[in-house]
Formats: structure tokens, sequence, C-alpha cells
């Protein structure tokens, strides 16, 4: 028996060996059945490049073995046959005599509800997680979080937990779909760098400790989708957190750009779409830094635009997501973006990504969309997000809201643009100031009823306010009543004040009813310019015979409008019935739209 036990620990060690260690195996499995055969595997460990790998397992083999610049590093690139069985293969570095079996599991592909996609019957309900609601307070105080609600940029400690238990919520006021601002893993020194919003990933592959662990997000999702509602989930492969792991040991001279230390990016988005545009412009939009703490990823690398796109593609398998909205789009290597995105279209067609594209202007928008009208290029990509719209509606100006949807003839999928009045990064829609609805009614009328994905900013429903010149924490307040203890709690209408309320409800009807309604969610869209002397828009959504006509009266005065005017949306309908008030409109006779009012009438 002593024999037996001597000769196990002699073994032990010649298997461990002490020139091979691994200390990381990215990704950590992979699947069978894939369309695409090739796996990328990132192998870390002191001085692993001095081994030989082999492998023995049925229909899976090696197409090679890269050696990079930095000895502790291996690029594994596996074929995983159409035959392959799940299971677990082992990886055998051998050096000399030492050897080390790396086990890797294949799984089998998932038939669980999920990589549904998004799309215009759809509505995106934003929220940023540790401003949302607190769960689980045992990871409120890990890795030094510094836990302050009082400072708009500390953590506040909401969590994924918080955010499960409000789903109930969510799905009674009507949302479909949940984007979280980045769930991932940001462990930066958070007295310096403050990275509660998450767009400083230190581990693409492992959700923030202080939010959860990555089962507490699948369950979240199974439990998201178990309500039938979907997840976005918010991706940043522009930049990753200057604390991000292989920050001390890079793979390759070339993984970020500027390697040696912080060159700024020239935020000059034009640089991207702009024929006229020298490459050194372009180079200092997609190759500075976007901040001193979030490094610039090198995408023509091909060793990480293929971590990138296989990262993706993990966690829409691993956790079942519904769809990708990508973080500062524009500023990420415009070849590396197209093959992402077909990439990620190839394994699930119905799939939707959407890209943050922050121009004021709708043809760059239209520019950026796939089989784009304007680019001789291929994005791939089928959602940009409309700011040009956005922006026209801060004021609720009819003209000008006209003549943005006016140049819709620039994009190739108008339904398949994202709209929304704010976000994290924005000046809330809702004004402090503000003491009726008036604004608030048209401007959700409008954007729940026109072309396109409607997106909620979390707490838009209760009047939250907050403006970008006070700085972005206080566009990211605590929602009331997601903390033990809150004074008042707004997800319940005993929390809420009475204009609250009447918001919750107005938006509630509006929601519910429009889920049902396919002339807005699949219609075309027919609108009628605001005259100068009148500032009404009107314009219809119509599917098959179901007919929708929308009236908003941007005028402070009373408005008497003629229907002979909209008789080619109208038809021979004699009324309509408006979805808020339950009210019967005559279509026969003179309409009168209440000052600043707005009408939503089914035909």
């Amino acid at each position: 028996m002593k024999k037996h036990i001597i000769h196990l620990l002699l073994l032990c060690i010649s298997f461990s060996g002490f020139a091979l260690n691994i200390d990381r195996v990215e990704p950590a499995f992979w699947w069978t059945g894939m369309n695409n055969p090739e796996l990328q595997i990132l192998v870390h460990g002191k001085n692993i490049a001095r081994s030989q790998v082999q492998l023995d397992y049925p229909d899976v083999r090696i197409k090679e073995v890269v050696k990079v610049e930095n000895p502790n590093y291996l690029f594994i690139y596996l074929e995983i046959g159409k035959e392959a069985r799940p299971g677990t293969l082992n990886l055998i570095f051998n050096e000399g005599k030492k050897k080390v079996i790396q086990g890797y599991e294949l799984k089998e592909r998932a038939n669980s509800i999920g990589a549904q996609g998004f799309n215009a019957s759809d509505v995106l309900y934003l929220i940023m997680p540790d401003r949302f609601a607190n769960g689980d307070t045992k990871n409120d105080d890990l890795d030094e979080a510094d836990i302050d609600r009082n400072n708009p940029n500390a953590r506040h400690g909401g969590d994924l937990a918080g955010i499960s238990d409000r789903l109930d919520y969510l799905s009674d006021l009507g949302v479909t779909a949940i984007w979280l601002n980045p769930v991932l893993e940001n462990k930066m020194p958070e007295k310096k760098y403050r990275s509660y919003h998450g767009y400083a990933v230190t581990d693409f592959y492992k959700i923030d400790r202080r939010f959860g662990s990555n089962e507490d997000y699948c369950r979240l999702i199974e439990k998201i989708h178990g309500k039938g509602m979907k997840v976005v989930m918010d991706m940043i492969y522009n930049h990753c957190g200057s604390s991000h792991w292989w920050m001390n040991d890079f793979p390759c001279k070339d993984w970020l750009n500027h390697q040696d230390g912080f060159v700024s990016t020239n935020h000059n988005l034009y640089a991207a779409v702009d024929i006229h545009a020298p490459q050194s412009e372009v180079n200092g939009l997609t190759e500075g830094w976007f901040v001193e703490s979030m490094p610039d990823l090198n995408q023509k690398n091909p060793y990480l635009a293929t971590y990138l796109i296989q990262n993706s593609i993990w966690w829409i398998e691993y956790a079942r997501i519904d769809g990708i909205r990508h973080d500062t789009h524009p500023y990420v290597d415009y070849d590396f973006l197209s093959k992402w995105c077909k990439a990620v279209l190839d394994e699930y067609p119905g799939f939707n990504m959407v890209g943050e594209s922050w121009y004021l202007n709708s043809a760059p928008l239209a520019w950026w969309q796939r089989n784009s009208k304007v680019s001789n290029k291929q994005s791939n990509l089928k959602t940009t997000m409309d700011f040009n719209l956005m922006n026209a509606c801060q004021d609720m100006d009819l003209r000008k809201i006209y003549e943005v949807i006016a140049q819709d003839f620039l994009y190739e999928d108008v339904n398949n643009i994202l709209i929304f009045l704010d976000n994290h990064d924005l000046s809330r829609f809702v004004k402090k100031e503000e003491t009726d609805l008036n604004r608030f009614k048209q401007a959700l009328a409008f954007l729940l009823t026109t072309r396109g994905i409607p997106q909620l900013y979390y707490g838009t429903e209760i009047l939250m306010s907050g403006e970008k010149s006070e700085g972005d924490g206080n566009l990211r307040k605590d929602f009331p009543g997601g903390w033990s203890g809150d004074p008042v709690d707004a997800f319940t209408s005993a929390g809420r004040t009475v204009l609250q309320n009447e918001a919750f409800d107005y938006l509630q009807k509006l929601l519910q009813w429009r889920k049902t309604n396919k002339a807005v969610t699949e219609g075309k869209l027919i609108h009628y310019a605001p005259s100068w002397n009148e500032d009404v828009y009107v314009y219809a959504r119509i599917k098959d015979n179901n007919k929708v006509l929308v009236i908003l009266n941007g005028s402070t005065e009373e408005q008497t409008l003629s229907p002979e005017k909209y008789r080619e949306v109208i038809g021979n309908a004699g009324s309509g019935k408006d979805i808020i008030s339950g009210k019967t409109i005559d279509l026969n006779g003179k309409i009168i739209v209440p000052a600043k009012g707005v009408y939503i009438l089914e035909l």
C-alpha cells in the first residue's frame, strides 16, 4: 500500500511538472454541432510554449498550435467534426519527460429558449444593474467595492438578484426585453476609477461577482425567458479595463493599440464614414484609447479578433442571451466588426446586434446598417441606434421629428433601428421642473407607435430625472425602493406620487396594447407633414386591415382638423377608438385635438 501511494505521488509530480503550469484556458469549454467547426483555445501558463500538444478524441483534431512572442501563451486550433460527440477531451502538454493533461469539455448545443433576437415587436428596458435594486447584500463589500449610495460615482450595490426580484414589475409594466448595462467583471481599483458602470471589463468570461456569478446570470436569464421576456447583453470590444488580467503579460506586441501607453482617440466618428478622410484620421479614431483607464484593443491582431468573436458566441450559447448591444461601435476596426457580426449570424441567423453609433444625422447611421444604400461596404450589422431621432424628440418639435422620419429613404431597413428618448449616457428625458405630463405622454406615444425598436430607460415610468451637466452619476440614480430601508418604494403604486402613478399607468397601457397591435409592430408608416399654422403631426401605421392613426398636437392651443386631409389612410373608417381614454372619435366630422394632446386611434 505504501509503495502504491509513493507511485501515485511520483505520477502526480510527473504530470504537473515544475516547468509546465496552466493557469488559464479560454474559452473554458465549447460545444459540438457548431456551424463553424474551428475553435481557438487560448492557453496561458509559465513557459507553456515550450511544450508539445497532443490530442486523441474521436472526430476532433488539432489543426494548428501557434506560438506567439510571449512563451507564456499558446493558441490551439481545433477542428471539431460533425460526428464529434459531447464529452471531455484531453489536451496533453509534453515538455521532455514532464506532462500536463488538461481536460476540455465539449458540451451538447442548447435547445432551450434563447438566442431569439429582438425586433420591432419588442420594447427594450435598459437597466444599470448597480442602480436598480440590491437583492443580495452579501456581495456588497467584495473587492474593496466602497459602497457609498451618497456618492453618485461609487458603487451602490445593485445586483442580479435585485433584478430577479423585480421581474414581475417589469412584466406587468409591459416591456418585452431587458437590456442590462455591462455585467462582466470590472475589478478596477474602485477609489480611483469608479467602474460601477461596467465598461472597463477585466475578464470577458466572468460575471462581476459584485453582481453575482455566471450561474446567477444564467438563472436570471432562464427566469426572464420564463416570463416571456428577452435579454440583451451589453458588450465592449473596443477596449478593456486597465486592470484586465492580461495587462501584465500580453500575448503579442500588438495586442493593444499604442501598447506602450495612453494615446487618446480623436473621437471623430465621421472619420469612419468620410470618403475624404486621410487614413491618419481614421486611425486616430479606431486606434486611440477611449480614456486612460480603458486600453484600446487591436482587433487587427488575428488571435485577439477570434478571441472576441468566440466570446460573443460563448455567451449566446452558454447563457442563452437574445441580443447584443455593442458599445462604441465606430471606434472599432471596421473589418473586424463586419467579420464579427457575420460570424454570430452564421451561428444564429435570427439573432440581433445593435451598434452604438452616436451620430446626430441619419446618413452615417444608415451607413453602418447592413446592406446599406449609402456605403459600398458590408457591415453585417442589423440595427443602429437612432441618436438623430432622439435629439429631435428632446423638445418634441414635431416639424423636426417629421423631417428626421422623412429621411428614412436612407435606410435599408427602417424597422431595425433602435429608437429612444434617453439612456445611461444622456440627460434624462423627464425634467425635474415639469409639473404636467403633456410632453411625456406625447413622446411616449410617438416612441411606441413610430417605426423602429423602442427602448426605455429604467425609471422613465416613474418620472426619474437627471442632467448630463451634473455628471453621469446623476443620470444613473437608484430606483427608489430597490434597497431595503428606502423611504419610498416606487415599485408599488402606494410608493408613487399621484403624478408618477398617472405616468406609470399611461405607459403601462401603451406597452400592453402595443404587444397586441401588428399595425404598430409590423405595419408600414404613412405620415403627413405638420403644417406651419397647425403644428400637428399625423401618421398612420397600417398592416392589412389593421390601422392605427396617431395625432400629436404640438400647439398650446386646441386644434380642429378635417379628416378629409387624411382620407387616404382613414379609408372608410367612420370612427376611431383612443386606446388610452377609450373615447370614440368621429372621423366624419371635425377632429378636435386638445392643446398638447395626443390621440392613438384604432380605426
